[in-house]
């Protein structure tokens, strides 16, 4: 089984994020595996183990997500494939990734893509879906649990409130929710293994697009981080004192009666 999964380098939101003209300081950020593809690289070892084959992780970036190819190779991936388009993409928006990875992989022999829900920093959910409607294969978001019996599937997908089983047949893609499994950590034999594993990188040139396919549909206007909260205020005081100033500040403080 040919299996892919689509990673993503993303900033840690358990560090401190420092914005700067209207922009993340990339210099002061951490940067980790987007979460909810760990998930992914997850149960695509566990599927390669079961049914045999190959995995191949897949990273837009440049130099620097070479660190996270490393350490999904580390956790168990086979090989990946770091696409680098710094020099002729000015903007990478979702569109623009999706045409990207989906005309690297319209050219490999594909069972099944796996990728994350969402990406912790963006949070749009379209890469996975747009990519699958590229290649003109079916698609599944949000999965929980997925069993491959030949070319047919059997998955559990999340709902709000409740979860569904659909059936479908590969080629496939499905994106990774919370509780599909449990991630790995990478062991230090797989640290020292990862670094032997095969990691292609790829240009612009390497891909079948002219530049006028991929420019961005979409413009981020500015990023900025929430307002800080305003301390709590501790009421002193019999219960009817306290009663009698708590309305009071809704009145003159919140205005909210």
């Amino acid at each position: 089984m040919n299996i892919y999964v689509l990673v993503k380098r993303t900033f840690d939101t358990e560090e401190k994020i420092t914005v700067e003209n209207g922009k993340i300081a990339e210099g002061e950020a951490e940067f980790i595996v987007n979460p909810y593809d760990e998930y992914a690289v997850e149960e695509a070892i566990q599927l390669r183990d079961v049914h045999g084959g190959e995995v191949t992780v897949v990273t837009l970036g440049e130099a620097d997500a070479e660190k996270q190819l490393l350490t999904a190779l580390a956790m168990g991936a086979d090989q990946a494939v770091l696409i680098n388009v710094e020099d002729d993409v000015d903007e990478v928006d979702e569109f623009t990734a999706a045409m990207l990875l989906a005309s690297y992989l319209v050219e490999q022999k594909v069972d099944l893509i796996l990728a994350g829900n969402v990406a912790i920093d963006g949070g749009s959910g379209q890469i996975g879906p747009r990519v699958a409607e590229l290649l003109g294969i079916n698609y599944v978001t949000t999965i929980t649990n997925l069993e491959i019996d030949g070319t047919s599937a059997k998955i559990i997908r999340d709902v709000e409130g409740d979860s569904e089983t659909i059936e479908t047949s590969l080629p496939l893609l499905v994106t990774a929710q919370q509780g599909l499994n449990e991630p790995r950590y990478p062991s230090l034999p797989g640290i020292m293994k990862a670094k032997k594993k095969p990691l292609e990188k790829l240009e612009f040139d390497d891909l079948d697009l002219d530049e006028n396919d991929v420019v961005a549909k979409t413009e981020i206007v500015d990023v900025y981080l929430p307002p800080q909260k305003a301390a709590g205020r501790l009421l002193e005081g019999d219960p009817t004192d306290q009663v009698r100033e708590l309305v009071n500040l809704l009145h003159t403080d919140t205005k909210v009666i």
